[in-house]
């Protein structure tokens, strides 16, 4: 029997349960949005596969020519080129020109210091299309629109400032004692960037530039913004075709969707099993 009623008793667990209903609410909220994003992603995958599909649960058959008539029908390929050629020039820039910046962030105190933190946050903060028209009028004023520069100059606006903040966090956890040692045993300041501080930076680098190919990859509104018919990258391309003039095949359209989602979760994927995202907010305690 006291067994039984031990059993029978709700215990701290079963009472912090019943106390908490917005647990139970959250967690099905969580498997209510689940649920409805395996269906949108499955629905197109096997759309993208299917011969016709009207009044069934599965397409009437399958195929995969509907991939091989995307490739043609959008150049895929041309715009697989133009698409990795913009993010490898945003990164390769973005690297060049805000590492630099972050160790004078993480190392210097000179005047307007907070003034220009704020600049560089604010293009992450405020959303892209704010400052994407303005930038886009700008560079249609001097002929840069259109052209692969001025896609590379739009997306350089919010990646710098990302690596930014990616790189002073690795910077300040860098013992300056090692700079000025390496400075007292006669090291110059390209042998100390290259030979003390290059070595112990790649780690931060390496997740910066990951985290920028992943985001210039998927930018969707300063590339619609700034683009022409020869420099528009997957994304603005998977856009236009859903929503410009003509007929067109549904299966075509998801299947360059299913390309262009598996592409963003292979660069997801890489970009997890390389950057830590605890490091990015990282500061040393000293």
């Amino acid at each position: 029997m006291p067994d039984a009623l031990d059993a029978s008793a709700p215990g701290p667990d079963r009472r912090r349960l019943a106390l908490r209903p917005g647990t139970w609410i959250t967690w099905g909220v969580l498997a209510f949005f689940l649920l409805n994003l395996a269906g949108v992603i499955t629905t197109v995958l096997l759309d993208s596969f299917g011969t016709r599909w009207f009044d069934s649960w599965l397409p009437g058959g399958w195929t995969g020519h509907w991939y091989s008539d995307a490739w043609r029908e959008f150049s895929l390929g041309r715009v697989l080129g133009v698409t990795l050629e913009v993010t490898l020039l945003v990164v390769a820039i973005s690297l060049a020109l805000g590492v630099p910046a972050a160790y004078a962030l993480a190392r210097r105190d000179f005047p307007g210091k907070r003034a220009l933190t704020l600049l560089f946050v604010l293009p992450i903060l405020v959303p892209p299309i704010a400052y994407g028209i303005p930038l886009a009028t700008m560079l249609y004023k001097v002929h840069l629109a259109g052209t692969l520069t001025g896609v590379v100059l739009a997306n350089l606006v919010p990646s710098i400032p990302f690596v930014v903040f990616t790189m002073t966090p690795f910077i300040e956890q860098i013992d300056p004692r090692i700079e000025a040692a390496a400075r007292v045993c006669g090291a110059g300041t390209p042998t100390v960037l290259g030979r003390i501080l290059g070595p112990l930076l790649v780690p931060g680098m390496l997740a910066a530039g990951i985290l920028v190919l992943v985001r210039t990859f998927g930018m969707f509104e300063l590339t619609f913004l700034t683009s022409g018919p020869s420099s528009q990258t997957l994304v603005v391309t998977l856009f236009s075709a859903v929503n410009s003039a003509g007929i067109r095949s549904t299966q075509s359209i998801d299947a360059m969707a299913v390309i262009y989602t598996g592409s963003m979760a292979v660069l997801l994927l890489i970009a997890l099993r390389f950057v830590n995202p605890t490091q990015l907010v990282a500061r040393s305690a000293d």
